[in-house]
């Protein structure tokens, strides 16, 4: 069983099904703009690496390339705006969350959550759902320079609670919580229903996979006193 000194988790798609209002913002962008919606399944698969990319990929209708400036200069704050005002009431946590939450923090680890979700989304969205206080410390997509994958946020987090990253684990859904844990130098568990468009999670090799964060109880040991 692991047992690390600190552990890390994500929020999107790790903590909390985020896309439900996503994807009523989308749309509601895309219709003031006088474009057709794209839908919750799409939305789905673009989530993960923050607003500026979601909107970009609702422009674009695909995963990968850059809209037109102008056009992402006028749809950018129109979705701001709108999910500033629709960040959690469509939003719900995972199934398991809150029990596996409650046994982290039972079994006496410092929690972080680290996601490239704006600060000004993260705290609404984790203070509406309740599970603000489970965390020490929240570091969001503007927080710092750089965002996940890049490790900066993780090492900062580290730093912060003062632990070495070789006894840090980080708990996440996509490959950028892979691609970010891996260059830190942190363990990393993750789940099987996040964000991760469309690809099995199983497939950038974590060190684990769960499917209910109540199952941490069977890979991380208490914290060593």
């Amino acid at each position: 069983m692991l047992c690390p000194k600190m552990i890390l988790i994500d929020l999107d798609g790790t903590l909390i099904d985020s896309v439900p209002d996503l994807t009523y913002s989308v749309d509601a962008m895309l219709a003031r703009l006088g474009r057709p919606p794209r839908g919750e399944a799409a939305v789905r698969n673009w989530v993960g690496n923050g607003v500026e990319r979601l909107v970009q990929r609702a422009l674009l209708g695909t995963l990968d390339g850059e809209a037109p400036a102008a056009d992402f200069a006028l749809a950018l704050p129109i979705f701001m705006e709108i999910y500033a005002e629709n960040t959690s009431g469509r939003s719900l946590a995972y199934p398991g969350v809150r029990e596996g939450l409650d046994y982290l923090s039972g079994a006496g680890y410092p929690l972080g959550c680290v996601t490239n979700k704006a600060a000004q989304f993260t705290l609404p969205l984790l203070r509406d759902l309740g599970l603000l206080d489970y965390f020490g410390l929240v570091v969001s997509g503007d927080t710092l320079p750089e965002k996940k994958p890049h490790p900066a946020p993780l090492l900062h987090a580290a730093a912060h609670f003062g632990v070495a990253p070789a006894d840090a684990l980080m708990i996440g859904d996509s490959v950028s919580d892979v691609a970010a844990a891996r260059a830190a130098g942190f363990r990393i568990i993750c789940t099987s229903y996040g964000y991760n468009h469309g690809r099995d999670i199983r497939t950038a090799n974590p060190d684990a996979v769960i499917d209910s964060f109540t199952q941490l109880r069977t890979l991380i040991a208490p914290a060593a006193e």
